[in-house]
């Protein structure tokens, strides 16, 4: 038995904490944790009792280092920004600093601190600043793109009126028609827009339907899977804005793996989520989770933005617009990568239920 649990006071002291405090054995196994550990294991005490701290949780490689110091000074050591995922729960993610701390006999005792609430608010508002950008940016895009499609439309009703007959101003007739429909397109995807077309909606069957367009474009070695909340509510949302939204993100996915690898989206109800400076009671979260290569590192600050894009043949509009898309619904996508994880997570609140 180690130190702390040798009597009752200070273990029950420790589960009053909000952080998560861990014992380590000497070669690394779990001797105690609190409450709060418990539920950054997602696992009880009898159950990580005596197991490896790595079969337990997800991105504790960087604890190695700090463990070795501990170990040959004597003296405490933090770790920041580590990502910490329970083994046995892919979808759950937290964002901890870690102070490593000797204890006697060759024990240790780990402090995990929760950032995950003031790293996303700040990763929100750095997301939502690009938002702003993107939208001064995209208005000269669009004026751009609108003047040559009003000069080639012009150019088509002046050759129409010298063509000789009928069937050769058809082809003109399909010139003027697709500059309109481009410059609607432009309107709708790039401008301002107006508000979102809301009805109720099942969320899982415009996701269906983005699903069933990528896997006629998938490559045959790329599996797509889902993993949904049969509970999620029925949410207000404009039903093509959200598929072209779900859709621009998917397609991305497919690319990024390329040839072989998998898609998985998931869908979960979320509660107590901070969106920007909003505080919403209830969220539906989709998520795309892929296992390719991972977004570029220096592509990660300014991914959003218009043009910004790690593919030779690619536009770099189709981020941007999902998140144009997303937030005309107060929501927001946030994302994370790694080498063999991406996970895109768009954020849609439930109805008005949020505070400054």
């Amino acid at each position: 038995m180690n130190a702390l649990a040798a009597t009752g006071r200070p273990t029950a002291l420790l589960d009053a904490l909000t952080t998560s405090v861990i014992v380590l054995s000497g070669d690394g196994r779990v001797r105690y944790l609190n409450a709060a550990a418990e539920g950054l294991l997602a696992a009880s005490a009898s159950q990580a009792s005596g197991r490896l701290l790595a079969d337990l949780l997800r991105g504790t490689e960087p604890l190695a280092e700090a463990l070795s110091r501990v170990e040959q000074t004597g003296q405490p050591v933090a770790t920041r920004e580590l990502m910490l995922s329970p083994v046995g729960r892919a979808d759950q993610h937290v964002q901890a600093d870690c102070t490593v701390s000797p204890l006697a006999e060759g024990e240790v005792l780990l402090e995990f601190v929760d950032q995950t609430l003031s790293s996303r608010r700040a990763r929100d508002a750095k997301l939502l600043s690009q938002v702003g950008g993107s939208r001064l940016m995209v208005k000269s895009l669009a004026h751009e793109i609108k003047n040559p499609l009003g000069g080639l439309r012009g150019a088509a009703q002046l050759l129409a009126r010298e063509l000789p007959n009928d069937t050769l101003r058809e082809y003109t007739s399909v010139i003027i028609r697709e500059a309109d429909r481009l410059v609607t397109l432009v309107d709708r995807l790039l401008g301002p827009g107006a508000a979102p077309r809301r009805v109720p909606l099942n969320l899982h069957e415009p996701i269906e339907h983005v699903l069933s367009l990528l896997q006629t474009d998938a490559p045959p070695g790329v599996a797509i899977e889902r993993d949904y909340d049969p509970s999620l509510p029925p949410l207000s949302v404009d039903r093509d804005q959200l598929i072209q939204a779900i859709l621009n993100l998917g397609r991305n996915a497919v690319q990024a793996i390329g040839g072989e690898g998998r898609l998985c989206v998931r869908t979960r109800v979320l509660s107590n989520v901070t969106i920007g400076s909003k505080a919403h009671r209830v969220v539906a979260s989709i998520a795309l989770e892929d296992d390719g290569p991972g977004v570029p590192v220096d592509l990660r600050d300014s991914l959003f933005y218009p043009l910004v894009t790690g593919r030779p043949d690619g536009t770099g509009l189709g981020l941007a617009v999902a998140q144009e898309l997303i937030t005309r619904h107060g929501g927001l996508i946030e994302f994370e990568s790694r080498a063999g994880c991406t996970v895109f997570t768009v954020l849609l609140p439930y109805g008005d239920h949020h505070h400054e």
